[in-house]
């Protein structure tokens, strides 16, 4: 029997994520749901310690909705970095009650990487920024998509 994941709520706090195999880049979203700003970048080590500091975030933050960045391909289909996400969402789903959904993710670290060259941000800086900016685009994206 498949069932339908829980719907995302309308209102409450929402959590983007860009899920990267070293670093998990957080983006947080107020109860409007209006704008999406970076908040952290979590060093990845074990999935239990990711999970248990992620779900910490989420309490302290009082998330109802979590949106994961989905690494497709340029073409749509989806390789290995999409199975490994989606893995970590089943994982991720079996610890908490918070409901977990997808947004396609092309480029959204290029698009914050061309943003940060143009800020004039330095190499050392963006690679302290960059996960958890392109936590905001993907954030963002879900944001806009639901008007």
């Amino acid at each position: 029997m498949t069932t339908l994941p829980t719907p995302i709520p309308t209102t409450g706090a929402l959590f983007g994520l860009d899920l990267g195999t070293k670093t998990i880049g957080i983006a947080v979203a107020d109860s409007t749901q209006l704008i999406a700003s970076p908040l952290e970048t979590i060093i990845r080590k074990k999935f239990k310690g990711d999970a248990a500091k992620l779900l910490s975030l989420c309490e302290a933050n009082h998330v109802v909705g979590i949106v994961l960045g989905l690494p497709k391909n340029m073409d749509g289909s989806e390789g290995p970095r999409c199975q490994a996400t989606r893995a970590f969402a089943r994982n991720l789903g079996e610890l908490t009650d918070i409901p977990i959904t997808f947004w396609d993710e092309r480029l959204s670290t290029a698009a914050v990487e061309r943003t940060l060259i143009e800020a004039d941000a330095s190499r050392k800086r963006r690679a302290e920024v960059i996960d958890k900016m392109a936590a905001a685009f993907i954030l963002q994206g879900y944001l806009d998509s639901r008007g």
